[in-house]
């Protein structure tokens, strides 16, 4: 192997030798402790360390990496305390987890690092939206996140580049090309020979180096990172490498020919460096042994100081609030009157008099700016809502199919543009999961996101960015994700099975995420604000057959409808409906033409529902029926009946019933989708309630 050491001197040489050695000797020890039960899974980077040490060491320690399962030269790279990092491999208390994820399963904003997620190529996406900070920001930085040969298969991998390229962001896409994934060969991997050949495809420049020579990566990614600054746009980095051991330890090595190993070995990266350091007189025997010495000390305290660390303690309470970040009350947050309208009451909130109690005249004025109403329509509120959040939050950035010059296909955010510029609104290629990806990456660097879906179905393209990287995000490291999905939703305008969906459910099943769905133009605007103000993922469904059918009275100024609390747009004694989007206004409807004395209850918020409010009316009128569009299998009302039957069952005077659409997909021709829709059976419910 052939060093060339270039104008470096002998104290760079010397510090990369030392970031080199330290993780083969840890790896060495893991190993044992590994054998011994001490740990239990070890992904190694065995003959792989040249790559994360080199990278890792080229960079400014302000900017992010985004590393994988044989990257642990990025951890001691960044000089993490090995007692912390080891005792978040044995899923300890003082781990960066909590004990709540193993491995390199975590992040820390302290060091630049946004760990992995099992699915590999999320995280590439994560990387992007990171980057798109630092460009918003004008901030000189480069970004670089990893991929092994086998997650290169994966969709994110592709939408990542896309993405990327199109918005030439400063990300350096790391490619560790070892020839495997897990046992799957190359070959049966891809049909060409190189990484590099991609490159061009996306339009982005393609760079290859040996792997395994810690001074061509270390001067390659320092060469590309100082000019990325300067002149910002994505690079693919191919490293020729090979894994010395099993994928993990537990699947061995039986699948690879051992003639690999032979030719590979002879290419030790460690070896190889301190043989050329030793031979060059930049390293001695006596400098060589105390490295060693000195780095298993290290080990040996860090281990001692992990073992020490206490195991996690089970608190249900800790763990249910550690889902989701603070959120901190908003000033300007109305509170819903009980006609379920949600108009400003008579007295400021709670908010606004603790914030204001030394300014009357501050609150007086607030009060008038809110009592000041338009007439909007549903979708009107929600462009309004949007609009005013830009303005009071600099830091939010909208994302999305068409939303920019073209407004969106429903026209929300025309106008967007010009007001706030296409750094802010910005067009997206069709690459869903990528651009919910951004969004998490915009939320590590201190801004918030909003991603439209053109079509609430369409959210199946990015499902595993939002169940699995934002939802849990906060609960595994304590990173926010402060991102805003918008989901136009709902079937009623003969739209066929792939623009209809009430898909909903899929998510109030997800710890981690909110889930509002507004039925009136007011709420659309307040909650959305609310929605934009919280520092955790909101998926925010709004119904579609609502936009333009649909208007009532919203304030002009800037306010929040809080998030989780139900209101009631009807009050009566004779049974109870709850329900939220267009079945609140199926069941106003019916009521208004049966005359029925009841109660309907708008849940606004789906996750987390009202229990309180559900409650109060369950106990008040004796009888329920949950409504929804949703399908009736899985759907929320089933789990809201079984809470109900759980908790308020002395209170119930009848079964409880539920009405929900068809168990089919969404029919096109309006004669089935009408039949497929809940609203005429509600009729037949409400009537059967009545007799029972």
């Amino acid at each position: 192997m052939q060093f060339d050491r270039k104008d470096y001197s002998n104290d760079t040489l010397l510090h990369l030798y030392r970031h080199l050695l330290k993780p083969r000797l840890i790896e060495e020890k893991m190993l044992i402790l590994l054998r011994q039960g001490k740990v239990s899974k070890w992904f190694s980077g065995i003959g792989q360390e040249a790559i994360s040490v080199g990278s890792t060491l080229a960079l400014e320690p302000d900017e992010y990496i985004l590393p994988l399962h044989r990257n642990l030269g990025v951890f001691t790279g960044r000089d993490i305390p090995l007692g912390r990092l080891f005792a978040q491999w044995q899923g300890k208390t003082t781990g960066f987890t909590k004990g709540r994820d193993r491995s390199f399963h975590f992040g820390t904003n302290e060091h630049h690092i946004v760990g992995m997620i099992s699915h590999l190529g999320p995280q590439l996406a994560v990387a992007g939206g990171i980057a798109l900070a630092d460009l918003l920001d004008e901030k000189p930085r480069v970004t670089v996140t990893y991929s092994g040969d086998g997650g290169a298969s994966e969709g994110d991998f592709h939408e990542a580049l896309n993405v990327a390229a199109v918005w030439q962001l400063p990300v350096i896409f790391i490619i560790e090309n070892n020839g495997y994934g897990l046992s799957t060969p190359s070959n049966e991997q891809f049909r060409f020979r190189y990484f590099v050949d991609k490159g061009p495809a996306y339009g982005m420049e393609a760079v290859q180096v040996d792997g395994n020579n810690i001074l061509e990566v270390y001067d390659t990614v320092k060469r590309l990172a100082e000019d990325l600054r300067q002149n910002p746009r994505p690079i693919l980095l191919e490293a020729l490498t090979f894994r010395m051991r099993g994928h993990e330890e537990a699947s061995g090595t039986k699948y690879v020919p051992q003639e690999l190993f032979t030719e590979w070995a002879a290419k030790d990266p460690v070896e190889n460096y301190e043989k050329w350091l030793l031979a060059e007189g930049v390293l001695d025997e006596e400098a060589r042994m105390r490295f060693r010495e000195t780095i298993k000390r290290e080990i040996e305290e860090g281990l001692k100081e992990a073992d020490a660390a206490p195991v996690p303690t089970p608190d249900a309470a800790r763990e249910l609030a550690d889902m989701y970040a603070v959120v901190e009350p908003s000033a300007s947050s109305l509170e819903p009157r009980a006609d379920g309208s949600g108009a400003a009451t008579g007295e400021a909130s709670a908010e606004v008099k603790e914030k204001d109690s030394q300014s009357n005249e501050n609150i007086g004025s607030k009060l008038d700016a809110l009592s000041s109403k338009t007439e909007k329509r549903y979708i009107d509120a929600i462009s309004d809502g949007l609009r005013q959040s830009m303005e009071q939050f600099p830091e939010l950035v909208l994302m999305g199919q068409d939303i920019a010059e073209y407004g969106g296909v429903f026209k929300i955010t025309d106008g967007f543009v010009a007001q706030f510029g296409k750094g802010r609104v910005r067009n997206t290629p069709l690459c869903e999961s990528a651009i919910v990806g951004a969004g998490l990456g915009l939320s590590i660097r201190g801004k918030k996101a909003m991603v439209e879906m053109q079509f609430a179905d369409f959210v199946t393209c990015g499902f595993n960015q939002i169940i699995n990287n934002l939802a849990k995000s906060h609960y595994r490291w304590g990173q926010n994700a402060d991102v805003v999905i918008r989901m136009p939703t709902g079937a009623g305008s003969a739209a066929g099975p792939f623009h209809s969906q009430s898909n909903e459910a899929w998510f109030t099943h997800t710890p981690g995420l909110k889930v509002v769905f507004p039925s009136n133009p007011h709420d659309a605007k307040g909650l959305l604000c609310a929605a934009l103000a919280d520092p955790n993922p909101v998926l925010f469904f709004e119904h579609k057959l609502l936009y333009r059918s649909l208007s009532g009275p919203v304030p002009d100024a800037y306010y929040t409808t809080p998030i989780g609390q139900a209101a009631l747009a009807r009050e009566g004694h004779e049974m109870s409906i709850v329900t939220y989007g267009a079945g609140v206004h199926w069941a106003l409807a019916l009521a208004d033409e049966l005359g029925l004395d009841c109660d309907i209850l708008d849940l606004r918020t789906l996750l987390p529902w009202d229990e309180q409010a559900v409650r109060r009316t369950v106990e008040k009128t004796g009888r329920l029926i949950l409504l929804h569009e949703d399908t009736l299998m899985g759907g929320l009302g089933g789990e809201i009946g079984a809470w109900v039957a759980e908790n308020c069952f002395r209170s119930l005077d009848a079964p409880i019933m539920r009405v929900a659409s068809l168990d089919t997909a969404v029919p096109f021709a309006p004669t089935l989708e009408q039949d497929f829709l809940p609203r005429q059976r509600l009729r037949a419910a409400v009537e059967k309630m009545r007799s029972y």
